[in-house]
């Protein structure tokens, strides 16, 4: 099988010397197919797969550019074998795409943005959901999508796709009702699902007085990039896991500086959340 590199050269080359009409539409149905694929996979974990296989295809490309002979015999071994590796790895998710690409219109949807009016909007419904649930000692347990999709989670709950409100939420956590159990996902500006199961946090760390609730909210952290606020249903004290730690209490200040960051991330598309937790909450100490 020829290497990445030779394959490279000699797309270039047809490219710049027989490209014809037909070899254009080629290419953009090929662009077209692929940019569905990336759509369809966005909100889930396979697309931290796409962008590892990409990495992957360029460091072949560059290893053989510098003729670094181990390196990219490794590197083909691997790419050569990875299409069967990648099928039988995550079947699942390939069925649902396909699935879905059934039932998905050629062009996509837009995405909604949010003004600046509707995320004060937004920040201010959930900060009322926590601080109400919080007074009364209602357990909630709301996980906020980042990069990572969590499509994988929100299948296992009820899907809502619902606009975000406080006396939706309020009623979602309210005591002996369908939706109690579980966790709200919120996608963008929208209650995506409730009453999902976030798998429980493998870390030792967390500390043996808190409940369920608050080992799952660390537990989706540690395999993804997702922000999540739990409210106890003990004491009422608000948390934030997220990196597979917990940090407690939070104040209602600490509440709009999180959620003001989360969204605005959002809104301008920059990839991260590096500042979420450099400022601590002032009563932590009081744990």
């Amino acid at each position: 099988m020829n290497d990445p590199m030779g394959l490279f050269r000699n797309m270039i080359w047809n490219l710049t010397h027989r490209l014809r009409v037909t070899d254009v539409i080629d290419i953009l149905i090929v662009a077209v197919i692929i940019y569905e694929l990336l759509l369809l996979t966005r909100h889930t974990r396979g697309s931290a797969l796409l962008k590892g296989l990409f990495f992957l295809l360029v460091i072949a490309i560059l290893s053989s550019l510098l003729g670094l002979v181990s390196l990219n015999w490794l590197l083909n071994a691997i790419l050569q074998n990875g299409a069967i590796v990648l099928v039988v790895l995550f079947q699942p998710e390939i069925r649902k795409a396909l699935e879905r690409m059934g039932r998905t219109r050629l062009i996509g949807k837009g995405t909604k943005k949010n003004t600046v009016d509707e995320r004060t909007v937004i920040i201010s419904e959930i900060i009322q959901t926590i601080m109400d649930l919080s007074k009364r000692r209602v357990g909630a347990l709301i996980v906020f999508e980042r990069q990572t999709g969590l499509q994988d989670v929100i299948e296992t709950g009820t899907r809502l796709d619902a606009e975000i409100s406080a006396p939706l939420l309020e009623n979602i956590f309210e005591p002996n009702t369908p939706l109690h159990d579980g966790a709200v996902v919120i996608r963008e500006n929208e209650i995506m699902a409730a009453a999902c199961i976030l798998p429980l946090a493998e870390a030792s760390g967390v500390s043996r007085e808190l409940g369920t609730r608050h080992r799952a909210a660390v537990g989706i952290t540690e395999n993804t990039d997702a922000v999540v606020l739990v409210v106890s249903e003990e004491t009422g004290i608000v948390s934030l896991a997220k990196d597979g730690e917990l940090k407690r209490p939070l104040t209602v200040k600490d509440l709009e500086e999180i959620l003001g960051k989360i969204f605005e991330e959002r809104k301008s598309g920059i990839l991260g959340l590096v500042k979420i937790l450099k400022k601590e909450p002032e009563d932590q100490k009081n744990e």
